[in-house]
């Protein structure tokens, strides 16, 4: 009997049907991986079976002997505190905000009723995981962590209670390559020593390649081609997955002819951050050190570091939205003020993309709101249908209809809700754009389109990028320097 067996999966939303006909299994100690174009419905087959999605299911569902489809609300619960750990795809909205990382260990490690674990206990979790400084991280709160640190504290939390199947939701599309290798051995390493299956959604085919067993292809909420990972990989024989498997980033692939650059736009001298220890520990901690970078006017400047190397410090210091401790930062020879001190021009020329494009959008807010926000501060003299004219521009501009003005950020995709990110950015005119591993959460079809988008937005407008990524195989497809 296999641990985890699904058949004929159907999943339909307010009466829509958007996944059909999902078969699969997941055998003890092996993996099975879902691969897929965002909103093929990769997730909904994964997490709706548990009740984590707004989605009825289906067809047959039998988890270690449980058949999910006919528990009530209790027994599924209990199935998920005893059964199963849960590795979500955002790992700021996954994480409570207002708990340190020790307490939410804690509670994940007291979920199958285990006793309360030591400090050593814990920090003994963070290590095995390859969280550097790991009795200090349990103090710190999540907004304290980088994107690949808060995965790793997620996938802590996830087999602390030592579970039997782990559900991976893009476990590793936080983190830079070395670090997405150790976490995949890490995973096989549980698989051989506790007998833990994983069902793991993916678009890193690389990583998939070398660590599932079985390979689900999903397009359109279908499955179109299913089979050993190494067969399908090697011999695709749809044209999706032939596709999915060329969009991949690659470091032999030619050079794109890039847009010429210009004289200096931007300089950092000597810059240093330093942050404050948390919890009762006294004393700094130094996220960056002398820093000396410089962009040219219409150039893509790659900044390439593993994750937690301050690459996003630096990001956030040159955008005025972080600190700056030492150094300084030149515009043109023009030293810029501190963040506080920036007038409102100096703020409109620098503009930030951030690497969760979900969690970056205002959920209360409509996409008319949040692309237009920036108009309010740099042109407040814009009557509303300008406002309306210059936003339904800025759509067209990221390839998007004028449709989407009225549609709230829970009904995008991730790669519609980076486009309108993106939207919101260049609305204010900068001259530089700062993104934060803008790709890094995006499939490789969506991924390649939005590096398309920068290319043509960069040579269209004359803008500067900052690229920031832990994917030396990107920074490479759009950037002049690294």
């Amino acid at each position: 009997m296999s641990l985890y067996a699904v058949r004929n999966l159907a999943v339909a939303i307010a009466g829509k049907r958007l996944v059909q006909d999902v078969s699969l299994t997941v055998e003890a100690g092996e993996c099975t991986a879902i691969i897929g174009a965002s909103g093929s419905g990769k997730s909904l087959s994964c997490l709706t079976p548990f009740g984590l999605t707004p989605g009825m299911a289906s067809g047959s569902m039998m988890l270690n002997g449980m058949d999910l489809g006919e528990t009530d609300a209790h027994q599924l619960r209990d199935a998920r505190r005893r059964l199963t750990g849960f590795v979500f795809q955002q790992p700021l909205t996954a994480l409570t905000p207002h708990l340190t990382v020790g307490a939410q260990l804690q509670e994940a490690t007291m979920q199958a009723g285990a006793a309360r674990p030591s400090r050593r206990d814990l920090a003994r979790k963070l290590d095995r995981v390859g969280l550097s400084r790991a009795d200090e991280r349990l103090d710190q709160f999540p907004h304290r962590l980088s994107g690949g640190e808060r995965q790793r504290v997620m996938i802590a939390a996830a087999i602390a209670h030592r579970p039997k199947l782990l559900i991976a939701d893009e476990p590793t599309s936080a983190l830079d390559a070395s670090l997405r290798a150790e976490i995949m051995e890490l995973l096989d390493g549980l698989r051989a020593e506790q007998g833990l299956g994983m069902l793991l959604v993916s678009h890193d085919l690389a990583s998939v390649a070398g660590h599932a067993d079985q390979l689900v292809v999903m397009e359109k909420g279908m499955v179109v081609e299913a089979g050993s990972t190494r067969d399908i990989i090697d011999n695709p024989a749809e044209d999706y997955t032939k596709c999915l498997i060329a969009a991949t980033p690659r470091l032999d692939e030619p050079v794109q002819k890039l847009s010429e650059p210009l004289g200096p736009l931007l300089e950092t001298q000597k810059l240093g951050v330093a942050f404050d220890r948390p919890g009762w520990r006294r004393g700094k901690v130094s996220a960056l050190v002398d820093a000396n970078i410089m962009v040219r006017q219409r150039e893509s400047l790659a900044v390439v570091g593993g994750s937690g190397s301050g690459k996003s410090t630096l990001g956030r210091a040159i955008a005025g939205i972080g600190p700056v401790t030492e150094g300084q930062i030149l515009r043109q020879g023009t030293v810029l003020p501190g963040r506080r001190q920036r007038t409102l021009e100096m703020r409109g020329l620098i503009q930030p993309v951030f690497q969760d494009p979900v969690a970056s959008l205002d959920p209360q807010w409509q996409v008319i709101d949040i692309v237009t926000e920036p108009l309010g501060n740099f042109r407040p003299e814009l009557t509303k249908a300008d406002r309306h004219e210059m936003a339904r521009q800025a759509l067209l501009n990221v390839d998007l209809s004028e449709d989407f003005l009225r549609r709230a950020p829970a009904s995008l995709s991730g790669g519609q809700a980076q486009r309108i990110a993106i939207a919101r950015a260049i609305i204010a005119a900068p001259q530089l754009l700062v993104l934060d591993e803008a790709t890094s959460a995006l499939d490789p079809l969506v991924g390649a389109e939005i590096l398309e988008l920068l290319l043509r937005l960069q040579m269209d407008n004359g803008l500067s990028l900052l690229f920031i990524t832990h994917d030396i195989a990107a920074a490479r497809r759009l950037c002049h320097r690294i």
